[in-house]
């Protein structure tokens, strides 16, 4: 028999239905930071909630955003889609898909000139820094596509490459970041790489990596490395017998935040 992958793992988990396990640990942590980082205020107490008991509690005085309530439970399907589908080759339809998912039942679908499932219509920017125009995404995103399948094998640093292309055509009107967390989580477990999730606690460091990719990419390198150790202790309280690929050396990066 072959050595189980920390894909085949999430994957038996989650047609198990298993609760306290890793695929439940990462649903819920990886749609509170995600969604964190984007401005929902659900804490990740109240993201847990959600996951597994399906109802939100909110305290006497509080109130809860709708928007953020349906995004946090898009995303725990988005994941479990991500999953299903995730030995396959990343495409325009399963990037729209993801989108799609995420956005679905949200305000901003009602929005006459929001697409969900679709590149944006509107111009956008990232902080101050502007993104590719509308009717260049398709382009711009076929061309990211066709390099990065045209690799011979996949790395680390290619997916968080990709993860900064990505986001610099910022090809969606919203959920962008959403969205690209998700293609990196993915790509990892599809090339046998360990995951890893943004805390929301250092958005700051990840931002400024998006930021000055092009001129330094340690700064954004350094911050996945150290939330890539963090999520490889999980892996190992849960699956210490996991065999992988040995991790690529990055000199002079210092992995602790």
């Amino acid at each position: 028999m072959e050595d189980k992958t920390l894909l085949d793992h999430l994957q038996e988990e989650l047609k198990m239905g298993l609760k306290g396990g890793l695929y439940h640990q990462t649903q819920i942590k990886l749609a509170y930071n995600s969604n964190r980082i984007e401005g929902s205020r659900l804490s990740e107490d109240q993201t847990r909630y959600i996951f597994e008991t399906n109802t939100i509690n909110v305290e006497p005085e509080e109130t809860a955003s709708v928007d953020d309530i349906i995004e946090t439970v898009n995303h725990f399907t988005c994941f479990d889609y991500m999953l299903t589908h995730a030995q396959k080759n990343l495409s325009e339809e399963m990037i729209k898909e993801f989108h799609r998912i995420l956005k679905r039942n949200t305000s901003d679908e009602r929005k006459e000139w929001f697409r969900v499932g679709d590149y944006k219509a509107r111009p956008n920017v990232v902080g101050d820094l502007k993104t590719t125009a509308p009717g260049k995404v398709a382009s711009a995103m076929g061309k990211l596509l066709a390099a990065y399948h045209q690799k011979p094998s996949i790395s680390l640093e290619d997916i968080v490459d990709f993860h900064h292309e990505f986001e610099s055509i910022h090809p969606f009107q919203d959920g962008n970041g959403r969205v690209g967390r998700i293609i990196m989580f993915k790509e990892c477990l599809k090339n046998d790489i360990i995951p890893f999730i943004i805390d929301h606690k250092h958005k700051l460091f990840y931002y400024r990596g998006l930021k000055e990719y092009r001129s330094e990419k340690g700064y954004l390198m350094d911050t996945c490395l150290s939330e890539q150790d963090r999520y490889e202790a999980q892996v190992d309280y849960f699956f210490p017998d996991l065999k992988r690929n040995e991790p690529e050396s990055h000199p002079n990066m210092d992995r602790s935040l």
